[in-house]
């Protein structure tokens, strides 16, 4: 494994004499870097973008996309100790203060992993229960299958959009008839949660 604080010196001072500049695109916000493609032996500078004390690995190929007629692609796993998660996973949230999220509609508990649509508590599965969370936590975003089998079933999953399709219909079902038109099907492409309360 290696660490990206090591790097960090190194790969700011490649990138800065590798950087193209253009006099005619406007200047980004200070703290962010526009994106550039990278040769196959340059280390992305890409250390000061991550957490204190993540490290990275490469992805295995297997896992990567392919596109016909181009190089293959190049990918990294990003690893954070689970002590240094960020404000997040800082630990439990102080008195008083709810960890319900969600809407008018839709109230979702992580800690607690229930759901309730309407004040009726839904019987979610594992899996469910995460597409719901995911989508709900983007109102009108609209997420492609694949965006969702890998954020919701995970990196390793092995799987097609098909898997998606009978989830999203069984947790329509749950819903019931006059909510389940809160997950709307964007043809061809995916689904996205549209709140209509």
């Amino acid at each position: 494994m290696t660490n990206l604080r090591g790097l960090s010196s190194a790969t700011a001072s490649a990138s800065a004499s590798a950087a193209p500049s253009s006099p005619s695109v406007p200047p980004l916000p200070p703290g962010r870097q526009r994106l550039r493609a990278v040769a196959p032996d340059e280390v992305p500078p890409v250390a000061d973008l991550l957490h204190p004390g993540a490290t990275w690995l490469p992805a295995p190929p297997h896992t990567l996309p392919t596109l016909p007629g181009h190089p293959p692609m190049v990918g990294y796993l990003v690893l954070v100790p689970a002590d240094r998660q960020g404000p997040e996973a800082a630990g439990p949230l102080p008195e008083g203060v709810p960890a319900v999220t969600g809407d008018e509609l839709i109230r979702i508990d992580p800690d607690q992993r229930t759901a309730e649509i309407a004040g009726r508590p839904l019987d979610l599965t594992y899996l469910e229960f995460e597409l719901l969370s995911h989508l709900v936590a983007h109102p009108h975003r609209v997420h492609t299958r694949d965006q969702l089998v890998t954020t919701v079933w995970g990196y390793g999953h092995v799987g097609d959009g098909r898997t998606v399709d009978v989830h999203v219909a069984r947790l329509r079902r749950k819903m019931g008839p006059e909510h389940r038109g809160t997950i709307v099907t964007v043809r061809r492409v995916g689904y996205k949660y549209v709140p209509t309360i």
